[in-house]
């Protein structure tokens, strides 16, 4: 591999922690581009960058704001512990809320409980100063946790939330436990890597047997794993996770079409693509996008970093275009560039912050803005050509929140501040209910129709986003930060307050 090998690299230490008092003030903000070493010195708030930024050039330093919003941010707090406690007073264990009905429900496999949302919690209730929830979950995972399950997992999920959610847990903890137990999961889900004949995983992963099964999946399946994987390798000086991520990631550039274009979704037995669109930004291609360029940020993966500029230059020349004097990016065929629909889906907001361009990431969170300006909240899928619904569900979705802290972070432009608070006051406004925050089935209606759902990336995104916007908390480094698609911190967490 070039770059992004383990071998020879230091391993991170075991991280330990001073205490943190309650509500230190936070001194002004540098944010800093450092461009050299690794998992130690690498910059960024999910991979911002100025679009002339180069490998081995180092930013000038730019201040953020120097004044937290303590009273929203205080806001946003307490309607993180309003959904918080709904979930442990209805599911607590269990892996999701249904907060109207009063029922619960398990993710990843009927019976089989694994407290999903007890582990996307842990380092939101860390960056909160919920020293005391915190201390409540782990305690919970060392008791009850255990991955021994003869049940099939989805290894896409189990990655980012699960591992990633371990790994941030450990982070913001130093718990042992919580590593161990992230590794013990981990190489409970390599045999969908390794029983691959072209190194691409297998959806599902029998956590028992290592019996695998779903050989067709998609791109963001396949690719979203080199950040937890990378950083559990550095952590336990095991290089099988980073090495089974990284040539996952390879084997699906090999089989990208002349335009530099990839397809949604690959057969990961034969190697053949099971379809033909190529759909940018857009589920379920998204996230792979995203962790190229995070491979270079976090571990200085120089392949992953040239694939990713390949793969956004092809993504201005064939898919870009404007719509009603709004930047989209339409689906095509990925071996002719023909254009084959103008959909776009909610969840391809977040994705080009990474990478540096900044320009073109504002220019089409503008666009999304439009819609969150025209419908209060954002609908699953739209027709951008008319600003039309098609799907008029909104499953809690985060991106949008995730989008405007970074762009915040990276800008200090009010304005990622502004329409970041008007998706709060909405947010609170249609999906709050009495014991927590829910789905809505249709946006178009007045008043909205809910669900019945909290899914637990709740716990992991939304609130945390708008958190870190307004918090200027000292238990995060803004300047040397970096969360997952999933919205754990990955890199930057601590306790003190320097």
């Amino acid at each position: 591999m070039s770059g992004g090998g383990t071998g020879g690299q230091e391993v991170l230490p075991v991280m330990t922690y001073d205490s943190l008092p309650a509500r230190t003030t936070r001194r002004r903000l540098l944010y800093v581009l450092a461009a050299t070493g690794g998992l130690t010195a690498t910059g960024g708030l999910g991979g911002v960058r100025h679009a002339t930024a180069d490998a081995g050039a180092r930013r000038n330093a730019r201040a953020a704001p120097a004044r937290p919003d303590r009273r929203k941010a205080d806001e946003i707090r307490k309607e993180f512990v309003h959904a918080w406690e709904g979930y442990k007073r209805l599911a607590w264990g269990h892996d999701e809320v249904l907060p109207v009905s009063g029922g619960r429900r398990e993710f990843f496999a009927k019976g089989h409980p694994v407290g999903l949302s007890i582990i996307e919690a842990l380092d939101t209730h860390h960056l909160m100063e919920l020293d005391t929830e915190t201390d409540r979950c782990v305690a919970w995972i060392k008791k009850h946790l255990s991955f021994d399950i003869n049940a099939d997992f989805q290894v896409f999920e189990a990655t980012i939330r699960l591992v990633g959610g371990l790994l941030s847990g450990y982070l913001a903890t130093g718990e042992k436990a919580l590593l161990d137990r992230c590794a013990d999961l981990a190489d409970r889900l390599l045999p969908a890597f390794t029983a691959s004949p072209t190194g691409m995983p297998y959806r599902y992963v029998n956590l028992r047997t290592g019996r695998v099964s779903g050989a067709t999946l998609p791109v963001a399946e396949i690719g979203t794993n080199i950040l937890e994987f990378g950083v559990l390798s550095r952590l336990t000086g095991d290089t099988r996770y980073e090495r089974a991520a990284k040539r996952a990631l390879r084997a699906v550039v090999e089989r990208r079409s002349s335009l530099d274009l990839l397809a949604s979704r690959m057969n990961v037995e034969s190697g053949q693509w099971a379809d033909r669109a190529a759909l940018g930004v857009d589920p379920p291609v998204d996230s792979f996008y995203e962790y190229l360029w995070g491979a270079w940020e976090m571990f200085r993966d120089q392949d992953c970093r040239d694939w990713f500029k390949m793969f956004t230059a092809a993504l201005k020349r064939h898919q870009r275009e404007r719509a009603g004097g709004l930047l989209w990016f339409k689906h095509v065929d990925f071996r002719t560039g023909a254009l084959l629909d103008r959909h776009q889906s909610s969840l391809a907001v977040a994705v080009l912050p990474v990478g540096g361009d900044d320009e073109l990431a504002a220019d089409y969170y503008k666009s999304w803005t439009a819609v969150l300006d025209k419908y209060d909240v954002i609908p699953e899928e739209i027709d951008y050509a008319r600003l039309a619904v098609l799907n008029p569900g909104n499953e809690l979705r985060p991106e949008y929140a995730n989008c405007a802290f970074q762009l915040y972070w990276e800008t200090a432009d009010p304005y990622y501040r502004t329409t970041a608070w008007r998706y709060f006051q909405n947010l609170r406004k249609h999906h709050r209910v009495r014991d927590g925050y829910t789905v809505i089935t249709d946006i178009t209606k007045r008043p909205m129709r809910k669900g019945d759902h909290c899914p637990a990336y709740v716990f992991a995104e939304n609130f945390k986003w708008l958190y870190l916007t307004f918090s200027g908390t000292s238990r995060f480094d803004y300047g040397h930060g970096y969360l997952s698609t999933e919205g754990k911190v990955l890199k930057g967490l601590r306790r003190t307050g320097n």
